[in-house]
Order: C-alpha cells, then structure tokens, then sequence
C-alpha cells in the first residue's frame, strides 16, 4: 500500500485512486483517469477537478488543452531504470505550465526524490518501506551540486545557476 508525501510530510486520506480490475474508486475517492480517457470524459462534459495518471509512453502534449480542469497529475515510474516520467514532468511544468499538483507514482525511491522534485514534481506515491521509514525519520538525501537549470532553482548565488551548489542537508 503505497503512501503519499510532500514536503510537509504525509497525507491522510488523499482521495485519489489508480483504479485496477481489484480497486475502484469508492465513496469520497477520486479516480486517477488514464490519457484517453481524461480526453473522451472532458470532450463530453464541462466538468472541472479531474485527475489524470499518464504513462510513460503517453504524449503528455495531448494534455495541453486540458490543463486548467485538471487538479491532479501523477506521472508513473514503472522501474527505476525508466525515467521518462522525469521528462513529462519538466514538460508540464516548464514549457505547458501546469501549476497544480504533480505527483510520482510506481517505483517511488529514496534516492530519486530530490531528482524528482527538481522537475517539479512536488507529492508521492511510496511504497518502498525503506523510502517510508527515511521520509518518516526526514532523511532526504540531499544534492550537492546542480549542473543543468530546472524547475526548482538552486540557491542564489554568483555565476550560472546550473553551477551552484546546493546547501549542505541538514
């Protein structure tokens, strides 16, 4: 059972639900829509608060016009080797400005966290225990250093900010 976390720590009873053929959305629950999906349910109603779970081989493009009915995104990761939901999160936030939340879902790991929220994703979905345990104790291993721009900016400071160095974990 996965757990979700922001940077002020977990969340009770977030309504959202990836549904399967066992879980559905139940009273009080929202459902994590699939790209088409999403598209086919706005295209046929005025309806606003959506949320969308897209795929790594989704276009995340497609959600363009959709962006301002939408309350949730979560991107998967669906091993630790596949990080193009890395790219479709830095897609949303820089170039189509999505502004709502962004969520990590699938193999949610300790170490890609920081990674994670420079692209501006900024809640997730783990289920990892050691993750838990770690995010629990507010041991977020930290980044020293930052060599390309994103999302989240590194500290001010002289030179380029790709070339900054974050602060030391404390």
């Amino acid at each position: 059972m996965s757990k979700i976390w922001r940077e002020t720590g977990f969340v009770d009873n977030d309504p959202w639900v990836i549904e399967t053929e066992e879980v559905k959305a139940g009273e009080g629950q929202k459902p994590l829509l699939g790209l088409d999906e999403l598209i086919a349910k706005a295209d046929e109603s005025n309806e606003v608060g959506f949320g969308v779970l897209i795929k790594p081989a989704d276009d995340v493009r497609k959600l363009e016009p959709y962006l301002y009915r939408l309350e949730i995104v979560a991107v998967a990761f669906p091993a630790f080797n596949d990080g193009r939901a890395f790219s479709h999160a830095s897609l949303l936030r820089g170039r189509l400005g999505y502004t709502n939340e962004l969520r990590a879902v699938g193999d949610v790991l300790i170490d890609q966290i920081p990674l994670m929220q420079r692209v501006g994703i900024d809640s997730f979905a783990v289920a990892n225990e050691t993750a838990i345990k770690r995010l629990t104790e507010r041991r977020l291993p930290g980044i020293p250093h930052h060599y390309q721009p994103a999302v989240r900016d590194a500290d001010a400071g002289k030179g380029y900010s790709w070339r900054r160095q974050a602060k030391p974990a404390a």
